[in-house]
């Protein structure tokens, strides 16, 4: 045992004594409180420096004392204490009253205490949002964001029955990664008020809109709900149109990526939400509209069950979904899928034997065939997500990967229109080239056309200025752009799958089966020889003198002959169609990291 000496407790700083702790004649222990002192409306206990027996008290409750004055004045080494210098245990999984109560809070929030509203969820056969949610993001790499908000009612029902029945206020929002890089998910939840946006939920909206804005981070919204929530009663205001979500939400449009998934309902506010998307997902049951039954029959419009406005058989065909799937399973593996073509390139990868190419294209140039085929062949194994299948049908436009990397492509349909270029598919093309240039996906064209529709139908579609999006989008490109003519590369269509010319690609290279001309040779031999047909009899003479005409016009515009005059960059066996795709891409310098948009926005059509 040390000598006994005396220690003094002085004060580490200026405050008023609130407790003390011991007496003269205590015996003390190192690091037990001896007094209490607060400052600035913060309590600081004393704690006694060494272990000894209490000689001098020297302050009481209510003093003021100042930085170094004395407090309590003990003998130490008067005492032995096995415990000095020991850390107090503690215990880790003690759970105190103040936390109790966060976790009890945040437990209501869960699926597990909620099973009236998870069980009719099962009977209409859907998910509820956290579900969603966990199985879009990694595995425990979700934090939300608002988990404790409720609806904005407060006047108008208990804070408890809000607490237990509006939890998140009907929105799962927070941050997660995905495929592993990080991501905004957010879900309304149709169990809470329909899925509704309520006050709460808005504000919600708009933070995370915020940070992806700050952090970069691409969003997956699941937007099932029936829009605006007109029973809120805790805001100040009329009609809530200042409200920033959509405003902030648009904001992002060519900035990150957007995607969208409907299932079941999705009307009003949240379906503006949804077209706003770079990608809408939608499942096999989701209805789609701009307004529900109510808003409907409130215009004086008629009453519909919501399983009348903008079902699948509508809002397909006519482009406002991109994807359909069976159900929210698929949907959320197929966001995963669709979001990984913007996270960049992969290292694993197989394709077919690219041999194959040489025979997708019939030798008979008159006979059709599936250039889906093509696109299969061409791309990695498993890689083509075709977006907008059934709307623009002369058009295909899908995500691919070659070598990993991922691309933009855009076909003609050989077996629609012959290929050739309507409004629709002009529109179709004309917005994926957007898409693909925001952020950053090269884009491979494959041309087979006979060029742009004509007729007086299609032109009551005003054709001429659907079709003129080709070429100024295009025009436009910062992306690389690759084109192969598969077979016919005729007219302004032609021009127009290669961005404007056939030297504005990086390379625009013809398989054997290519052809080339101003408009279809059919076409151009019975505009240009009419004279000389006209002066043949009508019948097997005439025929076998068009045919002649015709072949002529085919051999000067067989491929071959139009890249003799250098029109083309080459005529290529379709086998090497990946090494020029893949050599091409290696040359492009990688694109600087962007600090702001490339495209002010990605049109919604």
């Amino acid at each position: 045992m040390d000598s006994p000496t005396e220690l003094v407790i002085a004060s580490p700083m200026q405050g008023t004594i609130v407790s003390v702790g011991v007496v003269v004649g205590d015996v003390v222990r190192k690091g037990q409180h001896v007094v209490v002192i607060e400052s600035m409306k913060m309590e600081h206990p004393v704690d006694a420096t060494d272990s000894g027996t209490v000689l001098e008290v020297a302050v009481a409750v209510g003093q003021t004392v100042q930085k170094g004055e004395a407090l309590v004045r003990i003998r130490t080494g008067s005492v032995a204490d096995e415990h000095d210098g020991v850390e107090t245990e503690v215990d880790l999984d003690a759970i105190r009253p103040d936390l109790e109560a966060v976790l009890d809070r945040h437990a209501i929030v869960l699926d597990e205490r909620r099973p009236d509203a998870v069980e009719r969820r099962r009977k209409i056969g859907h998910r509820t949002a956290r579900e969603n949610v966990d199985e879009l993001c990694d595995p425990g790499s979700f934090v939300e964001y608002g988990s404790l908000a409720i609806a904005a009612q407060r006047r108008r029902r208990p804070v408890d029955e809000l607490i237990e029945r509006t939890p998140a206020d009907g929105l799962v929002a927070g941050i997660g990664s995905i495929n592993g890089k990080q991501a905004v998910a957010m879900s309304y939840d149709y169990t809470v008020l329909a899925g509704t946006q309520g006050l709460q939920n808005h504000r919600k909206k708009d933070r995370l809109f915020e940070l992806a804005e700050r952090l970069r981070l691409p969003i997956v919204f699941f937007t099932e709900g029936g829009g605006g929530r007109p029973g809120d009663t805790d805001a100040l205001g009329v009609s809530g149109l200042d409200c920033l979500a959509f405003l902030l939400f648009a904001e992002l449009s060519g900035l990150v990526p957007l995607i969208g998934i409907a299932n079941g309902r999705c009307f009003a506010g949240n379906a503006a939400i949804l077209g706003c998307c770079d990608v809408v997902i939608a499942t096999a049951d989701a209805n789609i509209g701009m307004g529900g039954p109510a808003m409907i029959e409130g215009g004086g419009l008629g009453v519909f069950a919501p399983e009348d406005i903008g079902p699948m058989s509508v809002q397909v065909p006519n482009g406002v979904v991109d994807l359909t799937v069976a159900d929210e399973a698929e949907a959320v593996a197929v966001a995963k899928r669709y979001l990984a073509y913007f996270q960049g390139p992969v290292t694993s990868w197989t394709c077919g034997d690219q041999r194959e190419l040489r025979s997708c294209v019939p030798e008979n140039r008159l006979r059709s065939y599936d250039v889906r085929r093509v696109i299969d062949v061409l791309s990695d194994d498993g890689t083509v997500l075709e977006l907008r299948r059934e709307f623009g049908a002369g058009m295909v436009t899908a995500l691919v990967r070659v070598e990993g990397r991922p691309l933009g492509l855009v076909a003609n349909n050989p077996s629609h229109l012959g290929g050739a270029i309507d409004s629709d598919g002009a529109d179709k093309v004309a917005r994926f080239m957007q898409l693909c240039d925001a952020f950053d996906l090269p884009l491979l064209s494959l041309c087979d056309t006979p060029g742009i529709m004509v007729g007086p139908e299609v032109e009551t579609t005003a054709l001429v200025r659907h079709v003129s999006r080709l070429f100024v989008t295009g025009a436009n490109l910062s992306v690389p752009l690759l084109t192969i003519v598969l077979r016919k590369g005729y007219g302004l269509g032609a021009q127009a799958m290669a961005g404007g010319s056939f030297k504005a690609p990086l390379f625009c290279v013809a398989w054997p089966t290519g052809e080339f001309g101003g408009m279809g040779l059919e076409g151009a031999v019975r505009l240009g020889f009419r004279r000389e047909l006209e002066a043949v009899e009508e019948g097997p003479e005439r025929d076998a003198l068009f045919e002649q005409l015709v072949a002529r016009a085919y051999e000067h515009g067989q491929a071959l002959n139009t890249a003799s005059y250098f029109e083309i960059d080459d005529v290529i066996d379709p086998a090497e169609s990946r090494r020029w795709i893949t050599s091409l891409l290696d040359s492009v310098p990688k694109p600087p990291r962007r600090t702001a948009k490339k495209r002010p926005y990605i049109d919604t059509w």
